[in-house]
């Protein structure tokens, strides 16, 4: 826990330097609206997407108030002039190759699969952004965290991703990183799921997991969420996930510990 409050810490440490020969930055994609306002100094960010505003969608939605927003189009980026673009690797093709057309420059970055990958992409960012060193200070503080996981055992407690629709997630996804760094075994992964599928309700209640890990919760009623909320799974804990899962920032680390503190409550009660 100390070390989630040093790495919280940094995250939300004020940058007071001034950025006259950083590179301007805007971005149009949430995950990395989140790395620049990590990293960059604010008069280094023109622009964030549209997204960075919603508290659904971002972990810093409060922060990205301070920024103006893009619309994601290449005649607006145009006018904001920026020394470079960042996007995530799905970001529209045609969208990127007009921006190089034009002569801005473009760096996509992956979507985070493994909780490995972020320092790395932590430290990408700040090549980016000419911020190289407050980078590294992160990325080497998270990565020590990392490196003392949970142990995780046979008999640990089986955990289900059980999304509307039965989508679920398995190996090679963020998402199971966090669960099994948490101490929870995957059912999707003992079924053989690599990346994303679907679980049936007969599956889930066949192999009686200990916990359901869900969505969000929303306003309003979808026939998608039904089969999640079945009877016969009322009495199975469910940890819902939120936006610290989603994308590859030290932010993380607050998920694994949500999956943790689920995982010691299951086991007292169990006796363990």
């Amino acid at each position: 826990m100390g070390r989630l409050l040093t790495l919280t810490a940094i995250v939300l440490a004020p940058v007071w330097a001034s950025a006259d020969d950083s590179p301007r930055v805007a971005s149009i994609n949430v995950c990395t609206d989140q790395l620049v306002m990590l990293l960059a100094e604010p008069d280094q960010i023109v622009s964030l997407s549209l997204l960075a505003d919603d508290p659904r969608s971002s972990v810093m939605a409060s922060k990205a108030g301070l920024f103006a927003k893009n619309t994601g189009r290449a005649e607006a980026l145009a006018v904001q002039k920026p020394d470079v673009v960042v996007a995530g690797e799905y970001n529209d093709p045609a969208l990127i190759a007009l921006l190089r057309s034009i002569g801005i420059e473009v760096v996509q970055f992956p979507v985070t699969r493994a909780l490995a990958d972020i320092p790395g992409e932590i430290r990408k960012m700040g090549d980016v952004l000419g911020q190289a060193a407050k980078a590294d200070r992160i990325a080497s503080d998270l990565e020590q965290t990392l490196e003392k996981p949970r142990p995780l055992t046979d008999d640990a407690p089986l955990a289900a991703f059980f999304f509307p629709n039965g989508f679920a997630l398995g190996a090679g996804t963020l998402s199971h990183d966090i669960l099994v760094a948490g101490g929870a075994r995957n059912l999707s992964v003992e079924l053989g799921f690599q990346g994303n599928g679907t679980l049936s309700l007969e599956q889930v209640i066949l192999h009686a997991p200990d916990l359901l890990i869900g969505a969000q919760t929303y306003d309003g009623f979808s026939l998608s969420e039904e089969m999640v909320t079945h009877p016969a799974l009322s009495q199975v804990p469910v940890l819902h996930t939120n936006v610290d899962w989603v994308c590859g920032t030290p932010y993380v680390m607050r998920a694994i510990a949500d999956v943790s503190a689920l995982i010691d409550a299951l086991l007292v009660s169990n006796g363990d």
